[in-house]
């Protein structure tokens, strides 16, 4: 009986401790968010303007998480468009309903309706970000996606004393949707945009920009982490900081091994970590973002700038600039990204396939089409193998689900329909590209391993292009100038620690390839970042099928799913 008692009364004990451990961090959490979709007028290079932002705010709000946790965003619209939200580099495992491309994996919200995105931060850690996906609306919305490792789990580099969100974009003084607009009209690119910004702001080398300068306050000897994430529409940007150099340890949310570098290169869709030692003269000192382009293509070639400034040191002090590389410096950015390896420790492997089930080459093509309500009586368009992507008017990965007969076909060609010397001398004649009904997509088996080339040509011109791939992660294990050779350049592939990424820079008139492995069921994205490419066609869908088990099918869309 004794013992009875004594058993029973450390039962409520018990039973609090048990509570206590439930409730630590170690579990994983909810996080909710709230995301409005409302016009707001803002100025910025004396031009004021409404915009289409997310609470207000521009930039967006960011995400907050930890590894293992369930986000919620409500997501509703009070804007005139139309609005699909994309969280960029979330793998959303089963769950292409969370993805949120317009018409590839769900209907946009319409004016006045909602959608909840619910999906699991799972396997994953580091800097991502969100955006809008439908017409060129992520001029405005987008915003910081910032996971913490598990609750004590160290970062594989020295812990930072702080941290700063740096994200990069372009304003235009116009409405951009208008300015696309005009530019579809003629059947040529919409005009560049007006300005570059770090964080929404110009910086202070732009008109009616002093207060519209970012500036960041730090302590000397200290170090700091900066998530840099490139929102801009349609340039690739180098970023320095006057004076310190930057140690790259993350790119795409997987870890690097570490590596000290002066300038930066990021491509539209790309995110990269650095840590910064504030090691120098106390002083202001600008960060600098400005265009990478090694193609004979107009661009935006303006600098925008924020600010490093050493706590006690008054704003009267004049900022150095930082030298960034020549806007068409080629061996910079092929060294820069020749230098970006996977961490491959014991926590952090990299699982690089090494057998391929399926091998995929796809040439990246500008052309020509008639187009009898344009100016000129012809459009501009993009290509794979070819073909330039036709949207649909419902979502694929409904149709692919419910088996939706006539919306798309599975007929997307491994290869181009003819092989042809792709770098040589520009390409004028021939320039029509194969459009048919309905969107061509690419069928691949569950779990199957892929390899896929991206090869460049020289059609109108050679142009670098940022490509990101929807649902997965993958291993640059190759890349180089000129045409891809597939009898010399798979031996040199990286199999070892190549960098593991979610969007990837195929270099002017160079080829990259990449590898994956395909256990995410669902229709997957593939497009061209740069807007301007991928608004002309630059894209395509993968139908990877559903696996044997359970635990390997699309899971069932929700019920707020939005309607066409």
């Amino acid at each position: 009986m004794g013992r009875r008692n004594i058993f029973q009364s450390i039962i409520p004990f018990l039973f609090v401790c048990c509570i206590g451990f439930i409730s630590t961090p170690v579990k994983a959490a909810v996080k909710k968010y709230q995301f409005d979709i409302q016009v707001k007028n803002i100025s910025r290079l004396c031009h004021a303007k409404p915009i289409v932002t997310v609470n207000g705010m521009f930039p967006g709000p960011t995400v907050y998480a930890r590894e293992g946790d369930r986000v919620l965003i409500n997501v509703t619209n009070y804007a005139r468009y139309n609005m699909s939200i994309h969280w960029h580099g979330l793998k959303q495992y089963r769950n292409g309903w969370a993805d949120g491309p317009a018409y590839i994996t769900q209907c946009p919200v319409q004016t006045g309706h909602s959608y909840t995105y619910d999906f699991n931060v799972t396997g994953q850690r580091g800097t991502l970000w969100w955006h809008a996906h439908i017409f060129w609306l992520r001029a405005t919305v987008y915003g910081a996606i910032v996971i913490m490792p598990k609750q004590g789990t160290p970062y594989p580099f020295p812990q930072p004393d702080s941290e700063y969100n740096l994200i990069l974009g372009e304003w235009w003084n116009d409405d951009v949707e208008e300015v696309v607009k005009q530019g579809n009209k003629r059947g040529l690119p919409p005009k560049m945009s007006d300005a570059h910004t770090i964080n929404g702001k110009p910086g202070p080398l732009f008109p009616c920009s002093e207060k519209h300068t970012y500036a960041v306050e730090v302590e000397q000897g200290k170090t700091y982490h900066l998530r840099i994430i490139n929102s801009a529409l349609n340039d690739e940007l180098f970023f320095a900081i006057a004076g310190h150099n930057m140690t790259v340890v993350e790119i795409d949310a997987v870890y690097t091994k570490p590596f000290t570098t002066e300038a930066i290169l990021i491509a539209p869709g790309q995110t990269t970590n650095v840590l910064v030692r504030t090691n120098k003269l106390p002083g202001r000192y600008f960060m600098a973002a400005r265009s990478f382009m090694d193609a004979p293509i107009s661009i935006d070639n303006k600098t925008a700038t924020a600010i490093l400034q050493y706590k006690g040191i008054p704003n009267s002090v004049l900022p150095s600039l930082p030298e960034l590389p020549a806007l068409n410096d080629t061996s910079f950015a092929l060294s820069y990204n020749s230098k970006l390896r996977s961490l491959n420790s014991l926590n952090f492997p990299a699982n690089v396939p090494l057998k391929v089930d399926r091998q995929l080459f796809y040439t990246i093509g500008l052309g020509i089409n008639p187009c009898p309500t344009c100016q000129n009586g012809t459009q501009l368009t993009a290509s794979l193998n070819n073909i330039t992507f036709v949207m649909p008017r419902v979502g694929l990965l409904q149709a692919h689900y419910f088996n939706q007969k006539g919306i798309f076909t599975t007929d997307f060609p491994d290869r181009p329909p003819t092989p042809f010397n792709y770098t040589s001398a520009p390409l004028t004649a021939n320039l029509r590209t194969s459009q048919s009904s309905r969107p061509r997509l690419s069928k691949i088996a569950f779990n199957s391993t892929v390899e896929l080339i991206l090869q460049d040509t020289n059609l109108l011109s050679v142009e670098s292009h940022p490509f990101h791939l929807h649902g997965y992660n993958f291993f640059v294990v190759g890349t180089g100038v000129g045409n891809f050779d597939p009898k010399k350049d798979p031996a040199k592939f990286n199999l070892v620690d190549p960098p593991e990424r979610n969007t990837v820079g195929v270099p002017t008139g160079g080829w990259t390839a990449i590898r994956y492995r395909a256990d995410n069921p669902g229709v997957w994205f593939m497009h061209c970042h740069l807007e301007l490419h991928t608004s002309w066609g630059l894209k395509v869908a993968f139908v990877v099928e559903n696996g044997p088990g359970p635990d390997q099918c699309i899971l069932p869309p929700p019920n707020d799913l939005p309607p066409c």
